[in-house]
C-alpha cells in the first residue's frame, strides 16, 4: 500500500508515523500532554510529535516553559472524534509517573518553624530531627534539605583526605565548645566544654560535657568513653593540648605522665598530631561539628545533667542510627562489628596521683605535701620528678624515668628515711654532740642515743634541742624527765620539752619584809593589852 504524500509533516521530517501511532500523539497533545511527556508515553521524539501537532491545529507548549508551568485546563476539539466535546484535560497528578509541583513541598506549612531555626543557627538535619520529633513530619529529610538550601543557598563543603583504619585500632579525642548550661553556684548561664571521643572504623562517638578542664579530668572522660564502649583502642589520637602533650614535638613530643599511665593502664598509646595539623584527627573534628550544629546548636539547659541526657538520646536515636557519609553504612552496624576488637577493660579503675619535680636538699630530703623524704645517696641538689597520691609517695629520675625511691606517705612535719639512705657511720661531730648528752646525764644520754637511732641524721637537731633544754633548766630537771620518758616509751624531744615546761612552771615565792607587814612587836603589845585585866 502506497501512502499519499501530500502538504504536511512528512513534507520536511524524515520520521514518518504510522495512522495508529500518529492518532495517539494528536489525542494525547489536544489533552494537553506536554511533549516530553508524549515522548515518554509514545516513544516518539519531541521534534516529530511538535512538527504533526502543528500540522492538525493543536497548540504546543513553548520550549522556554517546559518543566516551569502548565497549561490552562481547556477542551479542544477532536476533529476525527464524534459530534460530542472532548472530555476535559485530565491534569498531570492523575497520570502515573506524574511529579510533583516544586511550589508544593511538604515543609511550606512549616515554614516560619524553619525560618526561625535557621536564625539560630540550626542545620537542615537538624531542623528535619526537630520537625520529626515535634510536629510529626512525615515526609523524608531530602525534601528539608531542598527547602533549607533555597530559603539560604547551598553550602560549599571542602574537600579532606580519608584515614581507613581497621576496627578496634583507632580513637580520635578533642575538646570543642558545648552548650550554655546555667550555674547554680552564680545563677548565671555559663558555657560549658564538649569532649568527643570517635572510634576510627565505625565513626561511633562518645560525647560528655564538663564544666572545666584538667589533667586528671582529661583522663577520666577517657575513662568514662571507654566504659560506655565496653573497650579501649590501642592508639589514641590528639591535639597538643596541656592535659595531653606537655612538651610538642614532630618525632618525640613529651606526653603529659599522668596522661601516660592512665592509657597505659587500658593498654593504648598516645599520637599526638603535628602542631596546626588537625587533620589527621578529621574524623572527631567533624563529628564536633556535627554535634555542635545538629544536637547543641541554638540550644540552652538549666542543668548539666540535663544537658547530658539530651545529648545521651540525641546519640542513641539520631547519630548512631544515621547513615554515615563517607562508609555509606549506619555507624551502629559497624560498631556492632568493631566492638569484638577493643580491647577488655581492666578489672580495677586507674589510680590517680599528684606529680612535680623537687630538689633534693642538703639534709638528702624532699619535701611534699609539708612531709620530709629520704633521696638515694648522690642526689643531693638533683631534680627528681615526685609522684604521690593516698597510698605512696614515689621518685623518679628526671632523664629517665627510673623508679628511685618509694615511700609511704608521712603527716606534716615528719621525716621519712629509707634505711639504704642512712649513712653506714655516724660522723664525728656526731658523736661528740652524743658525747656531750652522756656526759650531761646517764638517761639524757639514753634518749639522745635513742633519737639518733630512730632518726638518723635527721634526729641530730632534736639531740641539740635536747642539750639546750639542759641549759634551760638545769642537768637534774632534763634527766628526770627524759627517766619518765624511757619509762612511758616516747623517748621523744617534744615530750621531754613539755614534761620539764609543765614541772618548771611559774611559782609563788614567800617575802619576810614587806611594806604591809609589820613588826612583831605591834602584834605583842596588842595582844597584851587585849588581855591585861581591868584595875
Amino acid at each position: 500500500m502506497t501512502r499519499a504524500a501530500g502538504p504536511g509533516p512528512t513534507a520536511g521530517m524524515g520520521n514518518v508515523l504510522s495512522d495508529e501511532k500518529k492518532q495517539q500523539v494528536l489525542a494525547l497533545g489536544r489533552l494537553g500532554w506536554p511533549l516530553r511527556r508524549i515522548e515518554t508515553e509514545t516513544g516518539v521524539r519531541r521534534e516529530t510529535s511538535s512538527a504533526y501537532l502543528r500540522a492538525a491545529g493543536v497548540a504546543v507548549r513553548p520550549a522556554r516553559g517546559w518543566g516551569h508551568a502548565k497549561p490552562a485546563k481547556e477542551t479542544i476539539p477532536d476533529p476525527l472524534a464524534d459530534s460530542n466535546p472532548a472530555k476535559e484535560a485530565i491534569p498531570d497528578s492523575a497520570w502515573p509517573g506524574a511529579s510533583r509541583s516544586p511550589a508544593a513541598s511538604a515543609c511550606e506549612v512549616h515554614r516560619d518553624v524553619i525560618e526561625e531555626a535557621l536564625g539560630r543557627g540550626r542545620n537542615a538535619k537538624a531542623i528535619y530531627q526537630d520537625l520529626v520529633v515535634l510536629h510529626g513530619f512525615a515526609a523524608r529529610y531530602s525534601s528539608v534539605l531542598r527547602f533549607v538550601q533555597k530559603l539560604r543557598g547551598t553550602r560549599v563543603l571542602e574537600a579532606h583526605p580519608i584515614i581507613e583504619t581497621p576496627p578496634g585500632e583507632e580513637a580520635q579525642v578533642d575538646y570543642g565548645e558545648g552548650p550554655m548550661v546555667r550555674d547554680a553556684s552564680t545563677g548565671k548561664y555559663r558555657r560549658t566544654r564538649l569532649f568527643v571521643m570517635t572510634l576510627g572504623y565505625s565513626r561511633k562517638s562518645v560525647r560528655l560535657l564538663t564544666w572545666r578542664s584538667s589533667a586528671k579530668t582529661w583522663c577520666e572522660l577517657h575513662e568514662l568513653s571507654y566504659r560506655r564502649l565496653g573497650g579501649a583502642p590501642r592508639i589514641v589520637v590528639l591535639d597538643n593540648l596541656k592535659e595531653g602533650v606537655l612538651a610538642p614535638d614532630v618525632y618525640d613530643p613529651a606526653v603529659n605522665p599522668l596522661y601516660r599511665d592512665m592509657l597505659t593502664h587500658y593498654g593504648a598509646v598516645a599520637l599526638p598530631c603535628r602542631v596546626r595539623h588537625p587533620d589527621r584527627k578529621g574524623k572527631v573534628e567533624s563529628g564536633i561539628g556535627h554535634t555542635q550544629r545538629t544536637a547543641l546548636k541554638g540550644l540552652r539547659f538549666e542543668t548539666l545533667e540535663d544537658a547530658q541526657r539530651h545529648l545521651d538520646q540525641w546519640d542513641t536515636r539520631w547519630a548512631d542510627t544515621r547513615i554515615h557519609g563517607t562508609t555509606k553504612r549506619q555507624v551502629a552496624a559497624m560498631f556492632t562489628e568493631e566492638k569484638p576488637h577493643l580491647l577488655p577493660l581492666p578489672l580495677e579503675r586507674f589510680c590517680y596521683y599528684r606529680y612535680g619535680k623537687r630538689t633534693v636538699h642538703l639534709d638528702g630530703h624532699v619535701e611534699i605535701d609539708g612531709a620530709y623524704y629520704s633521696a638515694p645517696p648522690g642526689t643531693i641538689g638533683h631534680v627528681l620528678l615526685v609522684q604521690w597520691d593516698e597510698r605512696r609517695v614515689r621518685m623518679l629520675r628526671a632523664e629517665t624515668g627510673e623508679l628511685l625511691r618509694e615511700h609511704v606517705p608521712q603527716m606534716r612535719g615528719r621525716h621519712r628515711t629509707h634505711d639504704a639512705d642512712k649513712p653506714k657511720k655516724t660522723p664525728a661531730t656526731t658523736e661528740q654532740l652524743l658525747a656531750r648528752t652522756r656526759a650531761a646525764g646517764k638517761r639524757i644520754g639514753a634518749v639522745a642515743a635513742e633519737i639518733h637511732r630512730r632518726d638518723g641524721e635527721t634526729g641530730v637537731r632534736r639531740v641539740v634541742g635536747l642539750l639546750g633544754l639542759v641549759k634551760k633548766h638545769g642537768h637534774f630537771a632534763v634527766d628526770d624527765a627524759c627517766a619518765m620518758a624511757l619509762e612511758v616509751g616516747v623517748p621523744t624531744y617534744r615530750f621531754i620539752r613539755q614534761f620539764v615546761e609543765r614541772k618548771s612552771g611559774p611559782q609563788v615565792a614567800l617575802k619576810q619584809i614587806d611594806p604591809l607587814i609589820r613588826d612583831l612587836t605591834h602584834y605583842r603589845d596588842l595582844i597584851a593589852r587585849m588581855t591585861q585585866e581591868p584595875e
